[in-house]
């Protein structure tokens, strides 16, 4: 009598005929949704060229504007001092350019600088009035600027003072003192007290100028601060005048 021998069926373990099987459903899945995984990785490479062209184009741009700033400036501080004629021409033309980059390329880096270049052209132009909007046109529209923030104050206060009007000049560099970190506080600080001192406010211009001088003793105008803050003080308390001396009594006659 022969015996065989009962060999098990050979079956996978458990662990991989579960992998087996997801892996099979995941092909599955994977041929059914081809177009759909298709058409999302053709987007994406679209929307991927997309900032590329406009990353490309926003360059250009800046490229452009750099150029236009650039032909402007040198025109603006290569002015013949002898040719009345030929100064006239190269302002306009620099102020023309910068009128450019403003209007063709108004979100680029340059633009803030050019708002401000502008604004000084225009002042040596003696258009004080276009000089003063275009300064306001940049705190509006590059407000945010804070490295040159302070400088286009400080030039708004002079062009209000040219235009003869001290109350905007002096809230122009009250803006200035408000700021925080501002380089040119000291400036600010001098021009207010000159202004209080021209309007017959000794108390106030002092005030400014002492706190010029604390606040800021390394800059260059704290000594003529220290000469002004003398002559107020003296003209508050002038020192009384030596009296005469008498004259010698002459000799009666005999």
């Amino acid at each position: 009598m022969t015996y065989r021998i009962k060999v098990p069926p050979r079956t996978l373990p458990v662990g991989e005929e579960q992998l087996v099987s997801g892996l099979e459903h995941w092909l599955i899945g994977l041929r059914s949704y081809r177009w759909s995984l298709g058409i999302g990785f053709v987007l994406i490479l679209l929307m991927g060229m997309g900032l590329w062209g406009l990353f490309w184009y926003e360059e250009q741009n800046a490229s452009k504007a750099q150029e236009l700033e650039r032909e402007a400036t040198l025109r603006l501080f290569t002015r013949p001092s002898n040719d009345p004629q030929k100064t006239a021409t190269n302002l306009k033309e620099a102020i023309a350019l910068y009128k450019q980059v403003l209007d063709e390329y108004p979100r680029t880096p340059t633009a803030p600088l050019v708002q401000f270049s502008i604004g000084n052209a225009f002042l040596q132009s003696n258009d004080v009035d276009s000089a003063i909007d275009a300064y306001k046109r940049f705190t509006s529209a590059y407000g945010s600027n804070t490295s040159l923030l302070g400088l286009v104050y400080q030039k708004l206060g002079y062009a209000y003072l040219v235009k003869g009007d001290p109350d905007q000049a002096a809230n122009a560099y009250s803006s200035i003192l408000n700021m925080p970190g501002a380089l040119n506080r000291d400036y600010a600080l001098f021009e207010l007290a000159r202004l209080e001192e021209n309007r017959s406010k000794p108390d106030e211009a002092v005030k400014h100028y002492q706190e010029l001088l604390k606040g800021y003793p390394n800059s260059p105008l704290t000594s003529e601060a220290a000469v002004r803050v003398k002559v107020i003080e003296a003209k508050k308390n002038p020192e009384p005048a030596p009296a005469a001396a008498s004259a010698p009594s002459k000799p009666s006659k005999p």
